[in-house]
């Protein structure tokens, strides 16, 4: 694994057990990125750590909630609403069109119980907000785009 500065490298190593103590079979590794995969019902999010200038990191964990929607102003209103009322974290459109939620902290002042509130807040959200979203304006729960595509490998590999 490559890391970019040492900062980045103590803090996936700080939280590497935290990770595996706190979501245990639901969480999983990457082997050549400093990257985390965990699950909740429908949402699965990604928690990476990035190096933040020559000295620091941060832990920034998104899930994609849903892809494939049609951005009405209708949605975009009701998502910008809902960010008012967060108390962790934000949704987002990515360059792709696809929603997602986001939440980012400090690898060098986080300690278990903030990274344990981070991660369970992004997960649970997108988890709570993936059914609601496809329900009223369309698209496919992001978990459901993944299946489709393991899927299409484990037919493709037969």
């Amino acid at each position: 694994m490559i890391f970019e500065n040492d900062a980045q490298k103590a803090t996936y190593e700080m939280i590497l057990p935290w990770m595996q103590e706190m979501f245990g079979e639901f969480v999983g590794k990457r082997l050549e990125i400093p990257e985390f995969g965990v699950r909740v019902g429908s949402a699965f999010a990604q928690t990476a750590i990035y190096p933040m200038g020559d000295d620091d990191a941060v832990i920034s964990t998104r899930a994609y909630v849903v892809t494939g929607v049609d951005l009405t102003p209708d949605l975009m209103h009701f998502l910008l609403r809902e960010n008012d009322r967060m108390t962790f974290g934000a949704f987002g459109i990515d360059q792709d069109g696809d929603v997602f939620f986001e939440h980012t902290i400090v690898g060098s002042t986080c300690d278990k119980p903030e990274l344990k509130t981070s991660v369970s807040s992004v997960v649970l959200i997108a988890d709570e907000y993936d059914d609601l979203i496809v329900e009223k304006w369309g698209g496919e729960r992001a978990i459901d785009r993944l299946r489709e595509g393991e899927e299409e490998e484990a037919v493709q590999g037969s």
